[in-house]
């Protein structure tokens, strides 16, 4: 583990514009997934180890359901202000907006957000009267992306030597410790003509979870991510983005409970370019983070066990507190 110091430099390196590669970020179908369990587990494991991202396809959730959650992000975030602002973000849950600001680049996130996290929503939904069916939608969907995290956590499973409900146990959303959120973001349209330098719709990061599902929009790029090994050289690779595939990456909490043989490595959204389109981006980010007092502890032990709400709030102050 680096000093604060050392981490701070490091991170503001990521913010450099740095080169792109054109290296792959697979593909990875589950379908007949039953018969075909090791096979896939397989594919994920050698797609993580390499860069920490991959895309899933054939994953079973309907698409008319993520156009559905789409526009009902898109109707939230074109509400007014004064009935957002009702529903202030209180640590992983409500809105936000040009709050979060990344070490890396030092300058707030050109984005918007609404977070929800099941366990922390008392007075925080709009009304149905301010947005109807928002609420069922969202919860709807919200149980889809865990029901797909846990499948592919499972398979993690299995080639940790974990037993295969061990992550399911571990991110139970009936208990009252739930920490998984689902995060609507928006991200601001920017003049045709704004010099964007030094601007980043998000800044280099790594994600504090176990699993990211991420699901974005075709036409809506931006998305790179820069594996471990190549930093020092800022080589970004970017994630294309697509109405069927999920993209998914490792976060700091799998890295830890895999004995660091999952990466969590350093992603962004860049501003677009002179020639790319300028409008608004969505997306919808699903966070699998286990339950506040389930203990993350590697099959061998590399690290000392951690309870999951520690762990987060280790990884907040590092990354905010500074």
């Amino acid at each position: 583990m680096t000093n604060d110091m050392t981490e701070l430099q490091r991170e503001r390196r990521m913010g450099a514009l740095g080169t792109e590669s054109d290296r792959e970020v697979r593909r990875i179908s589950l379908a007949d997934l039953g018969s075909r369990r090791a096979e896939i587990a397989d594919e994920l494991w050698s797609a993580a180890t390499d860069i920490g991202f991959f895309q899933v396809v054939d994953h079973g959730i309907d698409l008319a359901d993520v156009r559905h959650a789409f526009a009902m992000a898109e109707a939230f975030f074109a509400l007014p202000e004064d009935v957002k602002s009702l529903r202030p973000k209180r640590y992983n849950s409500g809105w936000e907006s040009l709050t979060q600001v990344r070490p890396s680049v030092g300058t707030p996130d050109q984005k918007e957000s609404y977070q929800v996290t099941l366990s922390n929503m008392d007075g925080l939904w709009p009304t149905d009267a301010e947005l109807a069916g928002f609420r069922q939608t969202i919860l709807d969907f919200e149980r889809r992306c865990w029901t797909l995290a846990m499948e592919l956590l499972s398979l993690f499973a299995d080639k940790l030597g974990f037993d295969r409900e061990f992550f399911t146990r571990a991110h139970d959303p009936a208990s009252q410790s739930y920490q998984s959120t689902l995060r609507l973001l928006h991200y601001y349209a920017l003049p045709a003509d704004a010099d964007l330098t030094g601007v980043w719709r998000a800044g280099a990061h790594t994600d504090f979870d176990c699993l990211t599902l991420l699901f974005q929009r075709n036409g809506q790029g931006g998305l790179q991510v820069c594996p471990g090994k190549e930093m020092d050289d800022q080589v970004w690779t970017s994630v294309e983005p697509s109405d069927d595939a999920i993209t998914c990456n490792i976060g700091d909490m799998l890295m830890r409970w895999s004995d660091d043989a999952l990466p969590s490595n350093f992603h962004r959204v860049r501003s677009p370019g002179p020639d790319d389109h300028r409008g608004s981006r969505y997306s919808i980010a699903f966070f699998a983070q286990a339950n506040r007092e389930v203990s993350i502890e590697g099959p061998n032990g590399k690290y000392p066990a951690i309870s999951a709400e520690d762990y987060l709030q280790q990884r907040i102050s590092a990354n905010f507190a500074r």
